[in-house]
């Protein structure tokens, strides 16, 4: 088992891929596809949960994701990704998609995601993970507003949780 510290950097965690946008990859607008997207952020979001408790992880929730600008097959897709926050056992991780138009080299935020990990023990219960501390700006941005998110979050999942339960009376 790897000893990892109780405190980690945002930086530990971070991930970079990129990605090229081929025909089978786009919608009937010649765009990206969402759901590709999105399974390509969980992917990396994944990987940052797993670097920073060093353990397997599970998605708990996809607070957003939200797309700004349309990707193009002219574009390649940079994804990056760092745990910004931590409960006792879930982190929140942040990821940034950026356009890059191959031609021109424009680049813009095309999307931005939050979704939420929890580490598993080897028996699949929740585990510990190590607090998160912020060195950057936009690290120290993100860890400084994810109180008001971890709220809504719960929130959002009390309400779903009741949601289910009437359905279910259905």
């Amino acid at each position: 088992m790897t000893n990892i510290p109780d405190k980690r950097p945002c930086s530990d965690s971070r991930v970079f891929q990129t990605n090229r946008v081929l025909p089978p990859d786009t919608n009937n607008h010649h765009t990206l596809f969402g759901g590709k997207l999105m399974a390509s952020i969980d992917v990396v979001a994944s990987i940052s949960a797993a670097k920073h408790c060093r353990s397997e992880c599970v998605t708990a929730s996809m607070d957003s994701v939200d797309f700004l600008h349309p990707i193009r097959p002219t574009d390649a897709v940079h994804l990056e990704s760092f745990v910004t926050y931590t409960g006792s056992s879930s982190m929140e991780v942040f990821v940034k998609v950026i356009a890059e138009h191959l031609i021109t080299g424009e680049t813009k935020v095309a999307a931005t995601s939050f979704i939420t990990f929890v580490s598993l023990d080897e028996n699949g219960k929740p585990k510990r993970v190590p607090a998160v501390y912020p060195e950057t700006e936009e690290e120290k941005y993100l860890f400084h507003s994810a109180e008001e998110r971890t709220k809504s979050r719960k929130a959002r999942r009390k309400l779903s949780i009741y949601l289910a339960e009437q359905i279910e009376k259905y």
